[in-house]
């Protein structure tokens, strides 16, 4: 056990080296943060403008997606009714 001592006791660390370095890290996180915030706001915003300018609005778009869907669900049902229906 003597050995881990040393060893242990042998590793010293620079405490201004470190303070500087947690402080510098401190710093980058926080402006990287704040530069998210920004980029995330300026996408937003731009989303924003270019689903006003549209001529139909999203939801117009996705309820006639829809509606397209259910009608080509149910003629493909059809023709699969059609296609295989039994004599009986």
């Amino acid at each position: 056990m003597a050995t881990n001592d040393r060893v242990i006791s042998g590793f010293q660390v620079n405490r201004p080296l470190l303070t500087g370095g947690v402080a510098l890290t401190a710093i980058g996180t926080l402006l990287s943060a704040t530069g998210t915030v920004v980029v995330c706001a300026a996408l937003i915003a731009a989303g924003r403008s270019w689903v006003r300018g549209l001529d139909t609005p999203p939801t117009a778009l996705a309820q006639r997606a829809l509606r397209e869907a259910k009608v080509a669900s149910n003629a493909g049902w059809e023709a699969w009714r059609t296609e295989h229906s039994s004599p009986n």
